[in-house]
C-alpha cells in the first residue's frame, strides 16, 4: 500500500490566544476566500457599525500570524480524501517537521501547508521533502517563493509577455520622497516617478503588501488617487508588515478566478469563478478585500460575491483561460493552483495574483474557490484531492491505486 504523507499548518484553537482580538486586528482567516459560515467569535472584532465608510474602516494588523493556516475541518476533509489511495501519515508543518518526515519515509507526500514563517515560508516543505528525496504533490520550491513575491512574479509575467498591471515596488520612504511634487515629463527621479512621468503608471494606484496572502492589508484605503493619498497609504504598510509595498496601476474592470488542474499539454481551466462586485455595499472600492471578507460578509447577511460558471461571453472566457494557463506555464506551475485574473480598461485580462497553494475548504457553504469550480466541472471534493495527487504521482512515477478519473473537457494549456 502506498503510504502518503499529508503536509499542512493547523490553526490553533482561539482559546489558546493570550488577548482577544482588538478593533483594528484581523480575524484568523482560512485560506482565502474565507467561509459564509464563519462563526460569531471570528466576525466580533469588527461591526459593520463601527467599519461604516471605506474611508473608515479598520486595517488589519500584521499579527493575523495564522491566517493562511486551515481548520481542522479542513485537515480531515482532505486526510478522508487521501485515504482511499493509500495510508495516510499526518504530519503537521511544525518545528519538528523534518524529522518527522525522515522517520516516516512516506512514498510521496501531499502538501498544503503554507509555512511558518519568512518570505519564503510557502517553499519549506516541499524543499525539505527534496532534501530527503521524497516526491511531493504541488509545485516546487522555486515557484512557490516566485508566487508569494508579487512584483517577482509580475516581473516574470512580464517579460514572457502575459498582460498584468504596469507595477513599482518601495522598499523605502526615500523612494517616495524622490517624488517631485509635479510630475513633469523630464522629472529624472526614481522608477516610480519615472513611470508616471511618462504615463507607464496613472493614478489611481492600488498598494498591497508585496508578499502576504489572504488579503492582509488590503483595504479600501489601498486606492490612492493622488500623491498624498499614496505616502500616506504606503507608510502605513510599511510601517505595519515590515516589507516592500507593491504599487500597481489599479485596473478597472471584472475580476475572475481560475482554477487549474493538471500539468503540461494536460492542465486544464475549470469553470471561471466571476466576482460579483454589485453584491457589495453600494458606492464601495469594487475589490475583494478585508472589508468584503471580514465586515460586510456576515453569516445573518452573507453577500453573494461569487458565480460559477461566470456569465461571460464565450470568447472573453477563452482569453481569460488563455491567460492563465500561459501564466501557470511561466512560473512553472504543477498539479494544481489558482489564478486571479482581472480586466483593464480596454477590458484585456490581467493576472494579478497566481496562488501554487490554493484554499481547499470543503463545505459547499464557504466561499472556496477552487471546490467551487470543480463542482461546477461535476469533481466531488474527494475527486478534486484525489486527482492533483494523482497528478503529481504520475509525474514521479509514484504507483497508486488504479480508479478512473473524474473527465472534464475544460479549456487545454496553449500550444
Amino acid at each position: 500500500m502506498t503510504r502518503i504523507g499529508f503536509a499542512y499548518n493547523k490553526k490553533p484553537d482561539s482559546s489558546s490566544r493570550a488577548e482577544p482580538l482588538g478593533a483594528d486586528e484581523a480575524p484568523l482567516s482560512e485560506e482565502e476566500p474565507p467561509s459564509k459560515r464563519r462563526d460569531a467569535e471570528s466576525r466580533s472584532s469588527v461591526s459593520p457599525a463601527r467599519a461604516g465608510v471605506a474611508s473608515a474602516s479598520p486595517a488589519p494588523r500584521a499579527d493575523d500570524e495564522f491566517a493562511e493556516w486551515d481548520s481542522p475541518e479542513t485537515i480531515d476533509a482532505v486526510a478522508r480524501a487521501l485515504a482511499p489511495l493509500g495510508e495516510v501519515i499526518p504530519l503537521e508543518a511544525d518545528d519538528d517537521f523534518p524529522q518527522r518526515l525522515r522517520a516516516a519515509r512516506p512514498d510521496m507526500v501531499f502538501n498544503i501547508a503554507e509555512g511558518l514563517r519568512g518570505p519564503n515560508r510557502e517553499s519549506h516543505v516541499p524543499a525539505i521533502c527534496e532534501f530527503y528525496g521524497i516526491p511531493y504533490s504541488g509545485s516546487d520550491p522555486f515557484t512557490l517563493s516566485l508566487c508569494l513575491h508579487k512584483a517577482r512574479t509580475k516581473e516574470t509575467l512580464a517579460w514572457h509577455g502575459v498582460p498584468t498591471a504596469p507595477f513599482a515596488l518601495i522598499e523605502s520612504l526615500d523612494q517616495l520622497a524622490a517624488l517631485p511634487a509635479r510630475l513633469a515629463p523630464d522629472t529624472p527621479a526614481g522608477d516610480l516617478s519615472r513611470l508616471l512621468a511618462r504615463g507607464a503608471m496613472r493614478f489611481p494606484l492600488f498598494v498591497k503588501p508585496e508578499h502576504e496572502g489572504s488579503s492582509k492589508g488590503i483595504t479600501e484605503r489601498n486606492l490612492c488617487r493622488d500623491r498624498r493619498e499614496l505616502e500616506s497609504r504606503v507608510a502605513t504598510l510599511l510601517e505595519t508588515y515590515a516589507q516592500p509595498v507593491l504599487v500597481e496601476e489599479f485596473l478597472p474592470g471584472a475580476e475572475f478566478t481560475c482554477a487549474v488542474l493538471g500539468n503540461g499539454g494536460g492542465a486544464r481551466v475549470l469553470p471561471i469563478v466571476g466576482l460579483n462586485f454589485g453584491s457589495l455595499p453600494p458606492g464601495v472600492l469594487p475589490v475583494y478585500g478585508f472589508e468584503a471578507k471580514w465586515i460586510w460578509d456576515r453569516p445573518e447577511r452573507p453577500l453573494e460575491i461569487f458565480e460559477c460558471p461566470a456569465r461571460i461571453d464565450e470568447r472573453l472566457e477563452r482569453e481569460i483561460e488563455r491567460v492563465a494557463l500561459r501564466a501557470y506555464a511561466v512560473l512553472g506551475c504543477r498539479d494544481w493552483s489558482r489564478i486571479d485574473v482581472r480586466l483593464d480598461a480596454r477590458g484585456v485580462p490581467n493576472v494579478i495574483e497566481v496562488n501554487p497553494l490554493p484554499g481547499v475548504l470543503p463545505d459547499p457553504a464557504d466561499n472556496s474557490c477552487f471546490p467551487k469550480a470543480a463542482r461546477a466541472a461535476g469533481i466531488g471534493y474527494e475527486a478534486l484531492i484525489q486527482t492533483c495527487l494523482r497528478h503529481a504521482a504520475e509525474r514521479q512515477a509514484v504507483p497508486l491505486p488504479f480508479a478512473a478519473a473524474p473527465a472534464f473537457a475544460g479549456a487545454g494549456a496553449p500550444d
